[in-house]
């Protein structure tokens, strides 16, 4: 008999979604020597520690414990790198990131604002006293400094911590040196802010100003007595902050690379490595052309590599552009219908491969992730593999199904594994290819093996899952719960166990549970990914439908209780269900959703809206509400749970008070359930606990009898 203690909700908010424990921020050394990583001690652990793993012995050792380093003491916070966290949604605590220097002997990390560094090999960490709060410590690739950020200025002290000094100190309280502005680390993948010359005698430094970027205002309505925090947020249409580069020398001295801000002010990607000049990827406003930038060290002048132009957009992805050891271009292009690799003018992938990322570039070989792509044979549904690819052609790391990614240095490859049929990840270590080590995970088993089944649905063949109950044996129509994210960058069709729970969860408690991945979510092709180009709530909200009916003819489904849950992207999918499709949707958990689309934020919004300014008819329509109230709401009114966190700086509450707002206006249904203090992130134990129970028990009140629609 299952107890309240050892229940799933409580169990899957305990572990953070049995993620504690596992290893991750895998580093390996380039002689390959060793392997750092960062592990809890047990799945219930949120504190992480750096670890290393020795080879080719295969033995594991403590480098660095958070508890010890800070003597039992409480971690405390500063607020820069709160806000890092909650970009990167980073739910851990103790050492969460790290950097090293090139060898992989040096490590340096931030724990409660301070500095602390340690030596990989000899196995020993100490603090560097230096000003604080440190943010984002890096050591140089020689190993004999440490970067970091405090109070806006960038800083630099020697690895045995003396000469501490500031190389760029800011000029007012909104600008900044060495942080990545709020848009480039929410929306471009860009965490960091400054980069070291491979020599280490200089950095590439970004200097963010916010001066033009509108002030908004997130207060704690629970704690009336707090002063509301002070956000800078670039809302679709607004503008953004002013990003500028430079490259600072140990001295001081600065030298400011110019390029063609006032085109191109999106500041995307930086890359300075051994095999060439620093490289830039710079993007227009509206994303539809891009630069690939050669930086001249010495005067700041730049050149460019390559130029890319989409009708749509353009997609940032990782571990991309950068340089091969022979000195070409390495990117990732959306060309002749597909998503290739190319090494310098030349594509070495095919469509039969949609490429995901850049993992690792090597003399002889480029090692990517990517998924089956439009025009391979047999889709593998739901799958990621890790592929070697050259000029002589494509071979497949990764054998077993499932989701796979890999860090490579040298001749070892650390290949981190999901698979469908086992909890959690598995850590293998390669070396010459052959297997040499297994990193031990201490993750929680969450002692529930999903029943899903990996499909697909409707004429577009979109990618399904399909969860029952696991006791359901018979032929009996069951209510039917959608949980999908549904849009970009978000795929949740995956062949993996653990992201299957939470949904096999709710199937458990009577539901058949539908996944669907229509147009706009990544994974298979562009143009299945930018189909949703000036119309994404018409066409992600048809999917569903069409994937929900096509399934019915197989399954046995309940179509006249059919309730969709969803957070963020899959909350505002969710409204848009039961507001303009009640005549398919009867129910619907409403979390954290973007309603009016001028509040979010440019990077995102624009890439696949425009300027609202230019746009305000498709911006119009593809909200859920506008100033006038609900768009395009129809008959019958359905009941909706509205979920939304207080503290939410990324996705603000004002979104979902409006929303209550127009549906109070409306005479509709609804139940607003506001998150005193919590973010978008929802880490808060007993909250993500009792959210599933609350979220449940909406269901079940709101979905007619069987039999009554």
């Amino acid at each position: 008999m299952t107890t309240e203690a050892d229940s799933f909700p409580r169990r899957h908010a305990r572990t953070q979604r049995f993620t504690l424990g596992a290893p991750r921020a895998f580093t390996v050394a380039p002689d390959g020597s060793r392997v750092a990583f960062l592990r809890s001690g047990s799945g219930t652990d949120r504190a992480n520690s750096l670890w290393v793993l020795d080879l080719p012995e295969g033995t594991e050792r403590l480098a660095a414990d958070p508890g010890t380093l800070l003597q039992g003491a409480s971690e405390e916070l500063p607020p820069e790198e709160r806000a890092r966290r909650e970009r990167s949604r980073e739910g851990g605590a103790g050492i969460v990131g790290y950097a090293t220097d090139g060898a992989v002997e040096l490590a340096s990390f931030a724990l409660s604002g301070r500095l602390f560094t340690a030596e990989l090999r000899a196995g020993t960490a100490r603090e560097l006293p230096v000003p604080g709060p440190v943010i984002d410590p890096r050591p140089s690739p020689d190993g004999r400094h440490v970067a970091y950020v405090c109070g806006g200025a960038l800083r630099v002290v020697g690895a045995e911590g003396g000469g501490d000094r500031a190389l760029a100190e800011p000029e007012s309280a909104e600008a900044g040196y060495g942080l990545a502005e709020f848009i480039a680390a929410e929306e471009m993948g860009r965490s960091r802010g400054f980069w070291w010359a491979p020599r280490s005698d200089r950095l590439l430094v970004a200097r963010v100003d916010d001066t033009p970027v509108r002030q908004w205002w997130i207060s704690d309505p629970a704690r009336p007595e707090r002063e509301p925090s002070n956000v800078r947020y670039p809302a679709a249409g607004t503008p953004n902050a002013e990003v500028r580069l430079f490259v600072i020398g140990l001295d001081g001295e600065r030298t400011e690379v110019a390029w063609d801000r006032a085109r191109y002010p999106y500041l995307a990607r930086v890359h300075w490595s051994a095999a060439g000049a620093p490289l830039l990827l710079v993007q227009a406003r509206d994303q539809r052309s891009q630069l690939f930038l050669a930086v001249d060290p010495d005067t700041g002048t730049t050149r460019m590599v390559h130029a890319d132009e989409d009708p749509s957009w353009l997609e940032l992805f990782a571990g991309v552009p950068c340089w091969s050891p022979s000195g070409q271009l390495v990117r990732i292009a959306d060309e002749g219908g597909a998503r290739v690799l190319a090494v310098g003018e030349r594509p070495l992938t095919s469509d039969q491969l949609h490429i995901r990322a850049v993992l690792d570039v090597g003399a002889e070989d480029v090692l990517v992730s990517a998924s089956a792509g439009a025009e391979a044979p047999a889709p593998e549904i739901g799958e990621v593999h890790v592929y070697r690819v050259n000029e002589l052609g494509v071979e497949r790391l990764s054998q077993e199904p499932g989701v796979h990614s890999a860090v490579r240095a040298g001749n070892v490859t650390v290949l981190v594994s999901a698979a469908l049929d086992r909890p959690g990840t598995r850590v293998q270590v390669l070396s010459d290819g052959k297997p040499a080590a297994t990193v031990r995970s201490y993750a929680e088993d969450p002692g529930l093996s999903p029943r899903v089944t990996l499909t697909e649905g409707g004429a577009r063949q979109i990618p399904c899952a399909v969860l029952m109950p696991r006791d359901y044996h018979g032929d009996t129509p069951l209510p039917v719960l959608l949980d999908p994210y549904g849009g970009p960058h978000g795929q949740r069709v995956v062949a993996a166990h653990n992201a299957h729970l939470t949904s096999q969860w709710f199937a458990d408690q009577g539901f058949a549970v539908i996944v669907a991945d229509g147009r706009g979510t990544p994974g298979r092709s562009p143009a299945w990914e930018k189909a949703i180009r000036d119309d994404v709530a018409a066409v992600v909200l048809q999917d569903q439908v069409d994937a929900l009916h096509a399934l019915a003819e197989r399954y046995p489904l309940d179509l006249g209780r059919v309730a969709i849950r969803g957070w963020s992207f899959g909350g505002y999918l969710a409204a848009l269900a039961v507001l303009r499709r009640p005549d398919v949707f009867h129910a619907a958990v409403v979390g954290a959703p973007v309603t009016d689309l001028r509040l979010y934020d440019t990077h995102y919004q624009e890439r696949y809206l425009g300027d609202p300014s230019e746009q305000p008819e498709i911006y119009r329509r593809n909200s859920v509400i506008d100033d006038a109230g609900l768009v395009e709401a129809a008959e019958p009114h359905r009941p909706m749970m509205v979920v939304h966190g207080l503290a939410d700086d990324n996705v603000v509450v004002a979104h979902s008070l409006r929303l209550s707002s127009a549906l109070l206006a409306a005479g509709r249904p609804h139940e607003v359930l506001p998150l005193s203090g919590v973010t978008h992130m929802t880490p808060q134990e007993t909250v993500a606990e009792n959210l599933l129970r609350l979220q449940l028990d909406f269901l079940r009140r709101s979905l007619p009898p069987a039999g009554r629609p």
